[in-house]
């Protein structure tokens, strides 16, 4: 009996882990299909092999046909079926060896001697040589999991699985392989990575720490993970959205006050740097406080020391400051809106959170972190996620970042009846013209000849017939109105109004 099981190859020992990721996100779908997408969005953000492209013969006519691609510039290919001997992926299945064209790398996937597949990347950055030996041993991996998913389905077909199916547990999300990882936030890619170990060393430390990043991408996580990893994370954290309170309340919320000291201050209240007393003080939104309060946090955060709204007493206060902002503060000090001291004395130890947009390859794992979610609180479990919305789900833009991607998935929750996120269960802002089936309807040519041509006759019926007056208005010149009018068959006396 032949054995359809590729031969695996020996890798550079530097990428074993990122192997290891591939590897078990192979395994984390049902479908091969669907396992592609997010595999070569992994490649592009851990190893910078961009542009990625998969093909596989995933039916048993034993067509190859183009399964996934990284860059929204190729959809067009999805779908298409790859001719043995033509371009990158054709000439890799023909010959059963990688390709190049100079700047482009294509390898095999490999079973039993023929190539049921392919792997493209028309950019690689770094060394050549250990580029192609890492895609080669993706591809073997590829083809690993192909072959199991073969040998599953013949066992089914001879009835060795007994009767029964059963659907399998989705995993827990994946977390980072090297290093410390917070467990409350889901993400491996490279850029989180490095987010991570900064983290790690600056949370044993007293140090003021300042996060930056766009909303929604998650800013109070990193806060309360520095916290919990800190000396001070049996003390309360004391949490202040700075953009949520009035600045006439906002003083009052962070020092306290004097009973009396205002109309409607019946008693003496405690502010948040009392109540965080050797703890963890954390203000989000900071950009948004006013001179008069950054003032006295300044000297709060500095001296340790702040008087109570109406109060003469100075007050003593042990407390770690982490504050968060989605603005950017250097500017918001040029413009004179942000004190240079409160900054500097905030911008100690900066981390910035980098966008959905940077961290492509976690977008799957985030969305299967919150189908699980959802599904878990609605009681309506959800079993996969299908290739389309995967598709939907990594070619978008996500301006709204993570928050963005738990709604849509939420939604999607709600709307699925069968256990499976679909493509037409997200929202409309998500949708292609593919998925919808409003492409284009006609060339580029015909378009703009249509547009050309209603000008023309906006023109003259606002000019009354006048077809000089018309290429005035439309800033040409009347013998090129002419010869418009005569190419588009517009006759200008028909546009003529007695005034």
């Amino acid at each position: 009996m032949r054995d359809d099981r590729p031969a695996l190859l020996s890798p550079d020992p530097a990428d074993l882990p990122l192997l290891f990721e591939a590897g078990r996100l192979l395994v984390r779908h049902a479908s091969l299909e669907e396992a592609m997408s997010p595999l070569l969005a992994l490649l592009s953000d851990r190893a910078e092999l961009s542009g990625g492209i998969a093909a596989l013969a995933l039916t048993d006519d034993g067509e190859v046909r183009v399964v996934a691609v990284s860059d929204a510039a190729d959809a067009a290919l999805s779908g298409k079926r790859v001719e043995l001997g033509v371009g990158l992926l054709g000439k890799s299945l023909a010959t059963a060896s990688h390709s190049s064209d100079g700047e482009g790398l294509s390898v095999p996937v490999v079973m039993g001697g023929n190539a049921v597949g392919a792997l493209a990347f028309s950019r690689l950055f770094g060394n050549r040589e250990r580029a192609l030996a890492l895609a080669s041993s993706v591809a073997a991996l590829v083809a690993e999991a192909l072959g199991l998913r073969r040998r599953l389905a013949r066992a089914a077909a001879l009835g060795d699985s007994g009767g029964s199916h059963s659907v399998p547990q989705k995993p827990e999300p994946l977390r980072p392989e090297e290093g410390w990882a917070p467990a409350a936030i889901v993400g491996r890619a490279a850029p989180m990575r490095e987010l991570y170990s900064l983290m790690d060393r600056v949370a044993g430390t007293e140090t003021t720490v300042l996060v930056t990043g766009e909303s929604g991408t998650g800013k109070e996580l990193v806060a309360r993970a520095i916290y919990e990893r800190s000396s001070r994370a049996k003390a309360a954290f004391v949490a202040v959205n700075c953009a949520a309170l009035p600045e006439s309340v906002i003083e009052s919320e962070l020092f306290g006050h004097e009973r009396g000291s205002f109309t409607g201050a019946q008693e003496q209240r405690r502010g948040r740097f009392e109540l965080a007393d050797g703890g963890t003080l954390f203000l989000d939104e900071i950009g948004e406080l006013s001179p008069a309060v950054q003032a006295k946090l300044l000297r709060a955060i500095q001296e340790g020391e702040f008087q109570r709204v109406g109060g003469s007493v100075t007050l003593k206060t042990d407390v770690r400051v982490i504050a968060a902002t989605n603005k950017d503060l250097e500017k918001e000090v040029a413009d004179s809106r942000f004190r240079a001291d409160l900054f500097w004395r905030l911008n100690v130890f900066p981390l910035r959170v980098p966008p959905l947009r940077e961290r492509r390859s976690d977008i799957v794992l985030l969305a299967d972190y919150f189908a699980e979610k959802h599904g878990r609180r609605s009681g309506k479990p959800i079993l996969r996620i299908s290739s389309p919305a995967i598709d939907l789900l990594m070619t978008y833009h996500w301006p709204g970042n993570v928050r963005e991607l738990e709604n849509c998935v939420e939604r999607a929750v709600i709307l699925s009846t069968d256990s499976v996120i679909h493509a037409y269960h997200l929202p409309p802002s998500l949708q292609s013209a593919d998925s919808t089936g409003t492409g284009p309807a006609s060339t580029l040519d015909a378009s703009l000849a249509r547009l050309e041509r209603e000008l023309l006759v906006e023109a003259l019926k606002i000019c009354r017939g006048n077809a000089a007056a018309a290429a005035r208005r439309l800033g040409v010149t009347e013998r090129r109105m002419g010869l418009a009018l005569h190419r588009y068959g517009i006759d200008w006396r028909r546009f003529r109004t007695s005034t």
